[in-house]
C-alpha cells in the first residue's frame, strides 16, 4: 500500500514538473548578461517572462568569456538584455554582432552621454559602473521599460504598474543612500575599494572615493600602484579600506601590509559587492538589498574610525 502511494505521488510530481516545464516554455524568455541586471528585469516584467542571468553570483564581468551554454542561453531567448559600456569585457563581440540579427537591448546605450563619467584609464570608454548611483540605475531601469514594452505592447498596464512600484522602491532608496553617507563627517573620509567601481556612488552621494585598480579589472595592479595608494593611505590618516566580493583580495591585501610596515594600522572592512550581487537568499541577493548592504558597511566603517579619529584627537 505504503509503496502504491508513492508511486501515486511520483506520478503527480512528475506530471507537476511537466505542467511548469510547459509553462516556462510557453513564457517569454530573456536573458541578462549580469545577475544585477536580471533582477531589474524581473522586478519590471514580474512572472509574466522567465529571466535568466549568464553570470553567477560572484563572477566578474569584465574578466567573464562566453562559454557554449551562453551562447545557448542567448540564441534561445526571446529578448536579451544587457549592461553595455564595455562592462561584459570579453563578451562586447559576441554582444555586438548578436544584437545585430536578434532582439536585443543595450541598456548603456539608452543613457545620455552626459550622465555618464569618461574612463581615465581608456581613450573613448566610459565608467560602465552605473548603478552605484541609484537615480541613475532609475533612469536606466525606466528606458528599459520603455524597450521592453517596444517588444511587448501587449504588457503596457502590467509593466507601467510594476515599474511605479519599482521607482518608488528606488527612490527610497537612493534617499536612504543619501541620508547614511551624509552622516560621515567630511574629515578626510575617503572609499577605497580594489577597483575603481565607485565614481558614479561618489559623484551623487559626495564622498571621494579611489581604487587600487582602474574601472576594469583586466590587469592586476603593480607594485607601483601599490606603493603609490600605501602612501596615499598613510597621508590621509585612512583607517579603513574595502575588499570587494566579486574580486581576488590579494592586492588590497597587500596594501594593508604595505600601510602596517610603515607602522600604520588598516582596518580591511567588506566585502562590498561590486559586480555581482550576493546570494539570492543573502541581504545583498536583490538590487535594492546590494547597495543598502554596502552603504552600511562603508557608513559604519568609515564612522566607526573617524569618530576614533576625534576622539584621539587626531
Amino acid at each position: 500500500m505504503r509503496t502504491r502511494i508513492w508511486y501515486l505521488v511520483s506520478l503527480c510530481l512528475l506530471g507537476a514538473c511537466k505542467i511548469d516545464k510547459e509553462e516556462d516554455k510557453a513564457k517569454f524568455h530573456i536573458t541578462a548578461t549580469t545577475n544585477i541586471m536580471a533582477d531589474g528585469v524581473r522586478a519590471l516584467v514580474g512572472d509574466s517572462a522567465v529571466v535568466t542571468p549568464i553570470m553567477a553570483v560572484g563572477v566578474d564581468p569584465h574578466l567573464y568569456k562566453a562559454s557554449q551554454r551562453d551562447l545557448d542561453l542567448l540564441f534561445e531567448a526571446d529578448l536579451v538584455v544587457y549592461h553595455g559600456l564595455h562592462l561584459e569585457g570579453k563578451m562586447v563581440e559576441v554582444l555586438h554582432k548578436f544584437s545585430r540579427t536578434h532582439p536585443a537591448v543595450d541598456v548603456g546605450a539608452t543613457l545620455p552621454p552626459t550622465l555618464l563619467i569618461a574612463s581615465p584609464d581608456y581613450a573613448n570608454t566610459v565608467d560602465p559602473h552605473i548603478w552605484f548611483d541609484v537615480h541613475l540605475w532609475r533612469t536606466a531601469m525606466r528606458n528599459l521599460k520603455d524597450e521592453i514594452i517596444k517588444r511587448k505592447p501587449g504588457w503596457e498596464s502590467y509593466i507601467n504598474a510594476n515599474w511605479e512600484v519599482y521607482q518608488a522602491q528606488l527612490d527610497e532608496l537612493d534617499q536612504y543612500t543619501a541620508k547614511k553617507v551624509k552622516s560621515i563627517t567630511n574629515q578626510g573620509q575617503v572609499l577605497i575599494t580594489a577597483h575603481d567601481a565607485f565614481s558614479y556612488f561618489g559623484k551623487a552621494y559626495n564622498i571621494e572615493v579611489k581604487g587600487l585598480q582602474g574601472l576594469s579589472t583586466l590587469s592586476e595592479p603593480g607594485l607601483n600602484d601599490v606603493s603609490s595608494l600605501v602612501s596615499f593611505i598613510i597621508e590621509k590618516d585612512i583607517k579603513a579600506i574595502f575588499i570587494e566580493q566579486s574580486i581576488s583580495p590579494r592586492a588590497i591585501k597587500a596594501v594593508v601590509e604595505g600601510c602596517r610596515r610603515k607602522g600604520h594600522q588598516v582596518t580591511l572592512a567588506g566585502p562590498l559587492y561590486t559586480d555581482s550581487l550576493g546570494a539570492p537568499d543573502g541581504p545583498a541577493g536583490t538590487y535594492i538589498g546590494m547597495v543598502k548592504t554596502n552603504v552600511d558597511e562603508i557608513v559604519n566603517n568609515l564612522k566607526h574610525h573617524d569618530t576614533t579619529n576625534r576622539a584621539s584627537g587626531s
